[in-house]
């Protein structure tokens, strides 16, 4: 499967202005599973309990999209300020959808994204894109209707699989609404050779970049998907942890980083974060 994911680590660390970050179906594959806490602070609410994890992706995802109250009751608004990291090399403009997924197989979850500014008043009406890889640890590179596709490194992104240079899969945008949030249909994150499993991510205001960045994922729940998960572990654990500094854009200050995570009722997981940023 070597040639099926990419084998180089991604652009290391950008410089871009400075932001705050806040850590706030029914399927015969589903697979008892018992993790630890893995949310990104010391808040009880985030703790994952036992259950069984659905799989076959988003069309196994039953549950409603959690309230505005899944950031109010998260964590205080403190300011922490944090660099943002990398665009990288597989970027290119996303459409805008619900479900991002386009029928990939993988563990069913829900990203929801708030964005605050630094009074912790919700932003709305901003642009959000994210982006991220398939269980295979490939990035989709159809950039056929994408304006800005000339930084799209295809071949490294792909791995030239002739599936994934003619899909979009797991590419979306979303519009902020007057909570500041964000919600999007995906699956879990693959992983690919020297870099920690994660999401990247950008905020746009009126076509302006406000900040650029990635996400990532305690090392306990990376483990255990990649172990044990019948969609994932055909591949095996990644191969680069986000413990111990070895990842090439997190190094080692990643906590304000990793995402937040609930186990829903269906089997599928809640992954969440707030974005504060100045304006």
């Amino acid at each position: 499967m070597a040639a099926l994911f990419l084998k180089q680590a991604l652009i290391a660390s950008a410089a871009f202005p400075v932001i705050t970050l806040f850590g706030c179906g029914q399927d015969s594959g589903a697979l008892p599973v018992t993790t630890p806490d893995t949310s990104g602070d010391s808040d009880d609410s985030t703790t994952v309990n036992p259950t069984e994890w659905a799989s076959g992706g988003t069309q196994n995802l039953t549950a409603n999209f959690p309230t505005t109250d899944l950031f109010n009751s998260a964590s205080v608004c403190s300011v922490v300020l944090t660099k943002s990291l990398t665009e990288g090399p597989c970027y290119f403009m996303a459409d805008v959808l619900d479900d991002i997924s386009e029928g990939q197989p993988g563990l069913p979850s829900q990203l929801c994204l708030q964005v605050i500014d630094a009074n912790c008043q919700p932003q709305a009406n901003l642009e959000i894109e994210v982006w991220h890889c398939n269980v295979n640890g490939l990035y989709s590179g159809n950039t056929e209707q994408s304006a800005d596709a000339g930084r799209f490194a295809g071949g490294f992104c792909t791995g030239n699989d002739s599936q994934a240079v003619q899909a979009k899969w797991f590419r979306g945008t979303a519009i902020t609404d007057s909570d500041g949030r964000v919600n999007f249909k995906t699956c879990f994150p693959g992983w690919y050779s020297s870099r920690t499993i994660h999401i990247h991510f950008r905020v746009k205001n009126n076509n302006r970049d406000q900040v650029i960045s990635q996400f990532c994922f305690n090392d306990a729940l990376t483990k255990a998907i990649c172990t044990t998960h019948p969609d994932y572990a055909h591949r095996g654990e990644q191969d680069t942890p986000l413990s111990g500094g070895r990842d090439t854009v997190f190094g080692s200050n990643a906590d304000e980083f990793v995402m937040d995570i609930k186990n829903n009722e269906d089997g599928s997981l809640l992954l969440y974060k707030r974005i504060i940023i100045n304006t």
